[in-house]
């Protein structure tokens, strides 16, 4: 997942409202969300090269997680297995983020994100940009206070504009008739997946310096990201209540092809 925008208790209805998109090689094989064979209360999609995911939902519990963009690249074990673990606990968010802690600086730069049915945490293993000549991994975690947040490959709340704009356009969609839940029983999520789908880019003056060159941070900055090779891959958004939750993902391919939608209820 390369773009997060949620909102915590912040909804009368849903207590957790998420916005994503997954950026990624188009070549890199993957299976669409669905329940998964070797643990069919899970909804998510997955990575068929290391078997983890970038989002899972199980009843109510959902985990996510984001790259760090800080290079040089740091080697490790696949973060998109922190997905497929943790979504299948079920101690606490705080307890089982708390648990990676002997083990967080072995896989690659994450962010990551954990609800249990009842909280909201945050952990990552590479939090500052580490000096020069220093790989820079150490954990942390918090729990999220109510409101909205965002992240991209950078910090949490970090201001990157694409994550600004999306946070923006998320509480936008909170205080309009949209987001209340209509007469098919379920708020209007489209204005949602059309702020996934911006494809405007950054200014080169509102550009984060992440180490990788002007021109590969501007391919990077818009929500959506339209690419031959690489771009964005599936956008979702997730409503989460009391008693049910929402997912819905659509897919696209190179050159931004429609690929198909899912659409669960757990």
């Amino acid at each position: 997942m390369c773009l997060i925008a949620l909102a915590w208790r912040a909804h009368p209805r849903y207590q957790l409202v998420l916005a994503t998109n997954r950026d990624e090689f188009h070549a890199r094989p993957t299976r669409a969300l669905a329940a998964w064979d070797d643990a069919p209360d899970v909804i998510g999609g997955r990575d068929e090269l290391h078997g983890g995911s970038w989002l899972a939902l199980r009843g109510r519990r959902l985990v996510a997680v984001t790259n760090v963009r800080r290079p040089p690249e740091r080697e490790g074990l696949s973060r998109g297995e922190l997905v497929a673990h943790l979504v299948r606990d079920d101690a606490p968010a705080s307890h089982a983020l708390a648990s990676l802690a002997p083990v967080a600086t072995g896989y690659r730069p994450f962010n990551l994100l954990m609800h249990d049915g009842a909280s909201l945490a945050f952990a990552s293993n590479l939090p500052d940009v580490p000096p020069e000549g220093e790989d820079g991994r150490r954990f942390v975690m918090r729990p999220l206070s109510a409101g909205i947040h965002g992240m991209s490959n950078g910090a949490l709340d970090a201001p990157w504009p694409k994550t600004v704009a999306t946070m923006s356009r998320l509480e936008d969609w909170l205080a309009s008739s949209a987001a209340q839940v209509g007469a098919d029983g379920w708020p209007d999520i489209e204005p949602l997946f059309d702020a996934l789908a911006d494809p405007a880019q950054a200014a080169d003056d509102a550009l984060p310096d992440t180490g990788i060159g002007p021109e590969r941070e501007r391919f990077l900055s818009s929500a959506f990201i339209h690419g031959d090779a690489y771009g964005t891959r599936a956008s979702t958004v997730v409503l989460v209540a009391d008693d049910h939750a929402l997912i819905v993902e659509r897919r696209f391919g190179p050159g931004s092809r429609f690929d198909g939608e899912a659409r669960f209820v757990t």
